[in-house]
């Protein structure tokens, strides 16, 4: 017994010196930098985000064994809207106490910011109609589109693609800001064949804008030329609305009907645009849609976001309304998306090793 006891101290000294010699040193905790998975475009909430962040621990130098300390941000929901007085003038010049928000019947829980964007970058998706129904002025329609996207996209701070349409949807140009070569997209585009406008504008969101880097706040838009008549598409009208929900795209319509009366191709393009916040501009006289796009252009500088927390979020991927509401409802009118859709399941992060 007394042996054993004066064995010990001399068993731990020649553990020591063999734990030294190795190099290893205790393992000390630490918190690393990570990035949170990201959800499928189908399951994540249209404008909601879930942001971890990772605080470096203080005094640490070394992470054999990482202790990740993730703090998770409530989920987001970001709403960009116009309004205009009881003329159709833009009012810019609002603050947040001039609105009143309802998100799924409720004000929302908190808002986190409120902001007049003149000067956001733009994601913008240009879409034209290159079917046989749309042949008799559509070289005026591409020169009318070229000279947007050179009025609109800044060099190294927007972005924009070029979709042309007919049975089904071509990128005639990718994300670029390089107007020259949006140009060149735009030329590309020839007319023929039948319309798959919803195909084409699901695509267009689901594809594109929802694939799209998103570092910063940005604003996403769809331009889209058509007569509205559909004859060819595999999804539904509802169902492209519902993409461009996801993807928080404002839908600008512009009607290449020129019968002088509205169609029913025209009824569709309101109901796109109604559900979006975007806008519905019918040029019956070739002139207008220079003007068409002139006004979508001053519209996209000229309008506000507001980030919010939804009260009672479930994740079960219903679909929850937005009303954004002027206090003035009498002389203002605002312009926003009508609802979103709730993440199917509460966001989750992974710590890579």
């Amino acid at each position: 017994m007394h042996r054993a006891a004066g064995l010990l101290p001399l068993m731990l000294l020649v553990l020591g010196a063999v734990a030294q010699s190795s190099g290893q040193s205790a393992p000390q905790a630490t918190t690393l930098s990570a990035s949170p998975q990201q959800t499928q475009p189908g399951n994540q909430a249209a404008g909601a985000t879930a942001q971890p962040t990772l605080q470096p621990a203080q005094g640490s130098d070394s992470a054999d064994e990482p202790v990740t300390k993730i703090t998770i941000n409530p989920t987001e929901v970001n709403v960009v809207f116009t309004v205009t007085d009881k003329h159709g003038k833009r009012v810019t010049d609002l603050k947040q106490a001039d609105f009143r928000i309802v998100d799924d019947n409720k004000p929302p829980a908190e808002i986190h910011s409120f902001r007049a964007e003149t000067n956001l970058p733009l994601q913008v998706g240009l879409l034209i109609d290159a079917s046989n129904s749309v042949r008799d002025r559509f070289k005026f329609e591409q020169e009318s589109a070229i000279e947007f996207l050179n009025q609109t996209v800044r060099p190294h701070y927007d972005l924009a693609f070029v979709v042309g349409f007919d049975v089904t949807p071509e990128v005639t140009q990718d994300f670029t800001d390089n107007t020259e070569a949006l140009a060149h997209g735009v030329h590309e585009l020839r007319p023929g064949g039948g319309t798959a406008l919803y195909d084409a504008l699901y695509f267009a969101c689901r594809d594109k804008l929802l694939k799209a880097p998103k570092i910063t706040a940005v604003r996403r838009a769809i331009i889209l030329l058509s007569d509205g008549e559909d004859n060819q598409s595999h999804v539904t009208r509802e169902e492209a609305i519902e993409m461009a929900q996801r993807a928080e795209a404002i839908v600008y319509t512009i009607s290449t009907n020129v019968s002088g009366t509205k169609g029913s191709g025209d009824k569709v393009l309101e109901r796109i645009a109604d559900a979006t916040g975007g806008r519905a501009f019918f040029p019956f006289q070739i002139r207008d849609v220079a003007n068409a796009f002139a006004e979508i252009q001053d519209e996209l500088r000229s309008q506000y976001s507001v980030a919010y927390k939804p009260a009672d979020l479930k994740y079960d991927g219903h679909y929850r309304t937005i009303e954004i509401m002027a206090n003035d409802h009498k002389n203002l009118r605002v312009r926003s998306r009508r609802g979103w859709y709730s993440p199917m399941a509460e966001p989750s992060t992974g710590v890579n090793r």
